[in-house]
Formats: structure tokens, C-alpha cells, sequence
């Protein structure tokens, strides 16, 4: 087993996971590489454990450049979530991002095309995790569940979730458009993100019936949810979210059923 494989299986991670997490083995972690040039007349033996080491190296170099991108992205991200949620969006400057995230205004154009790029980056990396969250809870129970239910469960559980952090919903409520959500669905942020479009027609598929225009039947619901929560939330208007909940389940009940194939 070579080098690299040991590291790979010690980690369980593919080696190109392992890359871009930027998870490397620090340098000093080689093994340790013998030669006696008396049992190796023609050098060959030398020129290949020195190749070996140099490309491991590199390997491991690159992972660490991989690593520390990363990490000023996540940095600039979670700088401008601050400020989004606090300031306002309309009212953060990208130099209100940088100077706070301690970058360059140049390194900030390396990752993101404007402000409206990291907002959009957000909704997605925001949404993902808010998927995430829900579907490792419930988890144990949906594979027992219908369409139907399952995506009850799931939507119950990410509108607690927004309960829970109203920050997070004025944020998304408030910037939140079909084409970003959609973007969201279908180009994860980062590597843990959930790709929910994948989910989303993985039940399709196992549903016991065919469905109409799916993306619009999720686009209506996703309008309805977003829409109705937000006021019952922040405002209980024109109730609570406890008492909003039953009429709500039963629209989105109507609109699966409008779309179910007879």
C-alpha cells in the first residue's frame, strides 16, 4: 500500500474529497524514506523515491492552498451574513465585508463577481443547511412515509427551523427569488451542501404515481410556504404559525393533489 493509500484509508475519505476539504497530511507526517546507494548501483531506486516524495508533497502542498482558499471564502461569507442580517444588504458596502473579514478588496474579486454574487452564495449555502438539518432529523422516519408526508415532515421542519432564527428568514425571505432558489436546489456552495433537486426527484421516483409539471407544483408550494410563513412568524399575521400550520398543510395537500397524475 503506498503512501498515499495508507493516508486515504486512515482518513476514510476518496483522495479527491480529501483535496478539496483541503484535509492534508502536514509534511512532517511522510514516512520516512531509507536509501543505501550500495544496494542500488544504478541510482534508479534514489531517482524514484525522490519522485515519490516530491509528488507527495506536492499533493499535500496543494491541499493546504486548497484549504486556506476555503477558508477566506467561508470568511467572507460569514462576514457578509453578519452584515446582511444586522446592516441590511442595501446598506453593506464590500468594504464593510473585507475590512471586517481582514482581506483585500482584491482577494474579495477572487471569489465573488459583486455583493449580489455573496447574497446569492448565501441564499444557497443558508438553504442547504436548513435541507440538511431536516432531512438527518427525520431521517429515521421517512422512509416509511408517502410523498405527501414526507415533504409535510420536511417543510415542518425547516419552517421551525426559521422560527427558531428569524434573522435567517428575514434574510432569505426578504432576497429570496424562484431563479436563487432554484440555483440553490440544483449548485450546492460547498462540498457538505445538499443538492435538495436530488432529493426532491429521488421521492418523485418513489412516489406510487406520476406527477404533473413537478418544478411548478414545488414552485408553488415553495411560493406558498415562504409567503404565508414569514408574516405568521415575525408578526403573528393574521395568526400564529401554530394556528397558520393546519390551513397551510392542507393548500400544499391540494396543490400535490392538483398536480398527481389520475
Amino acid at each position: 500500500m503506498t503512501f498515499g493509500q495508507k493516508f486515504v484509508a486512515l482518513h476514510k475519505l476518496p483522495l479527491a474529497k480529501t483535496m478539496t476539504n483541503g484535509q492534508f497530511c502536514s509534511l512532517d507526517r511522510a514516512p520516512p524514506f531509507s536509501y543505501n546507494k550500495d544496494n542500488d548501483r544504478s541510482g534508479s531506486l534514489g531517482h524514484s523515491i525522490t519522485g515519490r516524495s516530491l509528488r507527495y508533497r506536492k499533493v499535500f502542498i496543494m491541499g493546504k492552498i486548497d484549504a486556506n482558499k476555503q477558508l477566506k471564502e467561508s470568511s467572507l461569507l460569514r462576514t457578509a451574513f453578519e452584515f446582511f442580517t444586522t446592516k441590511g444588504f442595501s446598506k453593506t458596502s464590500i468594504s464593510d465585508i473585507v475590512g471586517k473579514a481582514g482581506v483585500a478588496k482584491g482577494t474579495f474579486y477572487l471569489y465573488f463577481k459583486d455583493k449580489y454574487d455573496v447574497r446569492n452564495r448565501l441564499i444557497s449555502h443558508k438553504s442547504s443547511q436548513l435541507f440538511r438539518s431536516a432531512l438527518e432529523e427525520l431521517a429515521p422516519v421517512l422512509p416509511e412515509l408517502s410523498f405527501e408526508e414526507r415533504l409535510l415532515k420536511i417543510l415542518d421542519n425547516i419552517i421551525d427551523q426559521l422560527n427558531e432564527d428569524k434573522s435567517l428568514l428575514t434574510f432569505i425571505s426578504k432576497n429570496l427569488s424562484w431563479g436563487i432558489f432554484k440555483s440553490a436546489l440544483t449548485s450546492p456552495t460547498f462540498d457538505e451542501d445538499i443538492n435538495f433537486s436530488h432529493v426532491y426527484h429521488q421521492m418523485l421516483e418513489e412516489a406510487p404515481y406520476k406527477f404533473r409539471d413537478p418544478e411548478v407544483m414545488l414552485f408553488m408550494i415553495v411560493e406558498l410556504v415562504s409567503s404565508t410563513c414569514y408574516s405568521a412568524i415575525l408578526y403573528s399575521d393574521p395568526c400564529s404559525l401554530d394556528q397558520l400550520k393546519p390551513y397551510l398543510y392542507d393548500a400544499v395537500r391540494l396543490i400535490i393533489d392538483q398536480h398527481r397524475e389520475k
